[in-house]
């Protein structure tokens, strides 16, 4: 028999429908609340799933679905202002990290997790989590729209900025840690008439990426850039992002004039800091964090999608083992990342310096790198390391996290 069946799971992004379709599975009645009014169908950024992360999609059945979204963009072209493009195979990016990997638009993904689901789990679409109160029993849970209800236990899936962690843990303040830079993204429209492939623009402290979303027929543009002081905005106010993004590219040559005009015109923007989420802890009570929430390994640039499926599976199945006691299961679960969140933590500043060049001779340096690896023999190219020791070894103990087929039953 299973203790605690009903649990409240906030946010619909990826690890919280992951966490829904496991825990429905095992025979838990999960219940999802996110914010938003509805599910997006496609579009977004383009993220990434690696390793034991396609193994989850692919237990789940939505495996040849993705495969059939994604993005679908093969080589990436390095953007030399007044000379020849250098061009390099998207492929050769992954291939000494993991052999699996897919890559497909956020929402594509989200909304394959989602309607992977099903109908028997209740979703309350246009509400958040305003209050909790535990107690020996269970959580009293009080929304911003809907009445108060009771949960045996609730998860925060909902993200960097997470209301569960605030509310169960603490301000963000005394876990988010910043990295050093920002990223922004928008979508605006193919005026580079862009199919299967991706532009990069490189200069001191500040890069662009373009990509074409052939769901769409538009492009991303992704800016990054560093600052070596956090800036004073709310992370809400996209009047404040706009004028942000166009001090920090002021003077960006190529097509950056171009696209800072379609962003002022923009509705979508998103605009936050690269950071991390550290936490000695991220479960409490019979509260528990998954994904970014808890351990945030960098925003936008860490690997976070696949950590979030691949976590979410895993305190699933940890609760399902545990036959719902969440004492168990929650220790479990922190055991299984144990060893691997601490290795995470490499990931976002190291490809923070490798997106973003902090000087001339780095700038110099990646192009020639850029330049060389296609010339090389498949084997060679695979062996050459793109980013530092300490974030190869994050990025492959995330795509290596053990599942199992079966849940173990305690005795």
């Amino acid at each position: 028999m299973i203790r605690n069946a009903k649990v409240l799971i906030s946010g619909a992004g990826v690890a919280g429908p992951v966490l829904a379709y496991w825990l429905t599975r095992h025979g838990f009645e999960p219940t999802v609340i996110e914010r938003a009014p509805a599910i997006r169908r496609s579009g977004g950024h383009a993220v990434d799933l690696w390793g034991s992360a396609v193994d989850v999609v692919e237990q789940m059945g939505i495996l040849p679905a993705i495969e059939a979204a994604r993005t679908g963009n093969t080589v990436a072209s390095l953007i030399r202002p007044g000379k020849p493009s250098v061009q390099m195979q998207v492929g050769d990016l992954t291939t000494t990290l993991t052999e699996r990997s897919v890559e497909i638009p956020r929402d594509d993904l989200t909304w394959l997790l989602n309607d992977a689901v099903g109908s028997d789990v209740e979703y309350l679409l246009g509400d958040s989590i305003a209050a909790m109160a535990e107690d020996a029993d269970g959580i009293a849970v009080s929304f911003e729209h809907g009445a108060p209800r009771r949960f045996d236990l609730v998860i925060g899936a909902d993200g960097l900025h997470s209301r569960v962690r605030r509310l169960a843990f603490g301000d963000e303040s005394h876990f988010r840690h910043y990295l050093g830079g920002y990223i922004a993204i928008c979508s605006v429209p193919n005026f580079l008439g862009l199919e299967g492939r991706i532009l990069n623009y490189r200069d001191v402290d500040r890069t662009v990426v373009m990509y074409p979303v052939r769901q769409t027929g538009d492009v991303r543009a992704v800016f990054m850039f560093r600052s070596t002081r956090e800036l004073d905005y709310d992370y809400r106010d996209a009047s404040r992002h706009k004028r942000l993004l166009r001090a920090a590219y002021a003077t960006s040559g190529w097509e950056v004039p171009r696209l800072l005009d379609y962003v002022s015109r923009s509705e979508n923007l998103y605009f936050d800091s690269v950071s991390q989420i550290r936490m000695d802890a991220y479960t409490q009570g019979r509260v528990a964090l998954v994904g970014d929430a808890g351990y945030a390994p960098g925003s936008g640039v860490g690997g976070g999608t696949s950590l979030a499926t691949t976590a979410a599976y895993i305190l699933a199945r940890e609760l399902a083992a545990a036959a719902g006691d969440h004492r168990v299961a929650y220790a479990r679960y922190a055991q299984a990342l144990g060893d691997v969140i601490p290795k995470t933590r490499a990931i976002g500043p190291a490809l923070l310096t490798s997106l973003v060049p902090r000087s001339r001779v780095e700038v110099a340096l990646g192009t020639q790198v850029a330049r060389l690896l296609p010339r090389l023999p498949r084997r060679l190219r695979q062996a050459i390391p793109l980013l530092p020791g300490p974030a190869t070894e994050g990025l492959r103990a995330m795509a290596a996290l053990p599942l199992q087929d079966e849940v173990p039953q305690d005795s």
